[in-house]
């Protein structure tokens, strides 16, 4: 059960320990932050004490989802913004801390206005100004709601039943959740693409977030593809990022915005996620350095994680043609782009069976599902330098 109540002061958060089990000096970690579903939540709690008995905290502490709760964090949220509306509702905010993750709602105000709702109707949830509204199926939330994810709608009605019985209130309230300047930090996440309109989300499954954590990407990459079936779409399309995609929708220009997932890196999430839940075609688009890594066999395509072959590259350009200095050259090189260089030089067309063989690891990682997958291979200009049968560039 997630729990609240104002306390007088704070308690022990993300803070990490400045040394080693071993009592030496360790590196400096990275400090992990709140999400907007654990930020709303705290501000609920502010605003319903309010509502029910006239006067603002000043702090809030919050136990977080059960999931959580081995990890001992009861986070201290420090009321910012406390007003009485002029229709009597109670109005708190919080002031989001996302830690050391690049996160861009890091530092926005989570608004929680607070109405006496119809006697008998618990909890209910409206989108204010700055919070998005659902428009596609496929997200957990179905169209026409406020974007507050299931488990955020949890913490604030258990929040609610909690200091209802405390307050001796009933507990009926209309929640309504807002964040000034939402709708422009909307424009820099997935939300108009998945048919979320008008401002950000409401998201977190355990109220932490976790420091450059891959998690939140890969939940998107899942819910693109859910929002593409539930709309019926035959094919999607991952790029490995903005040039990428640019490049495809040019190929391919009615292909709908929600067919398109910024996969990133994460080739990987992308093919076993269809593996379980697959739509007829896929396509992947990225640069040649990054589907050389794929075409090796890596489905994390990020520089730390995998690593061009250049000695496998170069037999690979041996194999349609590449004579003994080229392929030597190859062997040599210092990036990818400096093979793709030499070949082309060279009048070799090392892209397309580089491309083949990407189609070939995202076949193993998507199989046993039947999914048709082409694979595009761009430079760094974005200019289609190969692709396999499906497309014609």
């Amino acid at each position: 059960m997630t729990t609240t109540r104002a306390i007088p002061e704070t308690l022990p958060g993300n803070q990490t320990s400045g040394r080693k089990p071993g009592g030496g000096p360790a590196a400096p970690r990275l400090r992990s932050g709140w999400t907007t579903g654990a930020c709303a939540t705290a501000a609920t709690a502010a605003a319903f004490t309010a509502l029910a008995t006239g006067r603002f905290p000043e702090r809030v502490e919050i136990t977080l989802p059960r999931a959580t709760l081995r990890t001992g964090q009861r986070p201290v949220f420090d009321v910012a913004e406390r007003r009485v509306e002029p229709d009597g509702a109670m109005t708190a905010g919080i002031v989001k801390d996302a830690g050391d993750d690049p996160d861009v709602t890091h530092g926005a105000l989570i608004l929680a206005t607070l109405h006496p709702g119809p006697r008998g109707t618990g909890v209910t949830f409206r989108a204010g100004a700055g919070v998005g509204t659902v428009t596609r199926p496929g997200l957990p939330i179905p169209p026409g709601e406020p974007a507050i994810n299931p488990v955020p709608r949890r913490m604030m009605t258990e929040t609610v039943a909690e200091l209802a019985s405390l307050l001796d209130h009933p507990g009926d309230v209309v929640v309504t959740i807002s964040v000034p300047g939402g709708a422009a930090l909307a424009e820099r996440t997935w939300n108009p693409r998945l048919g979320i309109l008008g401002g950000i989300s409401i998201l977190g499954t355990t109220g932490v977030v976790v420091p450059y954590s891959c998690a939140a990407w890969i939940h998107s990459i899942h819910r693109g593809v859910d929002v593409a079936r539930a709309a019926g779409l035959d094919m999607v399309a991952g790029c490995t990022g903005s040039t990428s995609e640019a490049m495809l929708r040019r190929l391919l220009p009615d292909l709908p915005d929600h067919a398109l997932i910024d996969m990133g890196d994460f080739a990987g999430a992308l093919a076993k996620y269809l593996r379980h839940h697959p739509v007829p075609r896929l396509v992947v688009a990225g640069g040649f350095a990054k589907l050389v890594k794929l075409a090796q066999g890596a489905l994390d395509l990020h520089s730390s994680r995998s690593t061009v072959d250049f000695g496998r590259l170069a037999g690979l350009a041996a194999g349609i043609g590449a004579g003994a200095e080229l392929t030597a050259a190859i062997a040599a090189a210092n990036t990818a782009k400096q093979v793709l260089d030499l070949c082309s030089a060279a009048g070799l067309d090392i892209a397309r069976p580089v491309a083949e063989a990407a189609v070939a690891t995202l076949a193993a990682a998507v199989a046993p599902a039947a999914v048709a997958i082409d694979v595009v291979v761009a430079d760094r200009a974005g200019k289609p330098v190969a692709a396999t049968a499906g497309i014609r560039i």
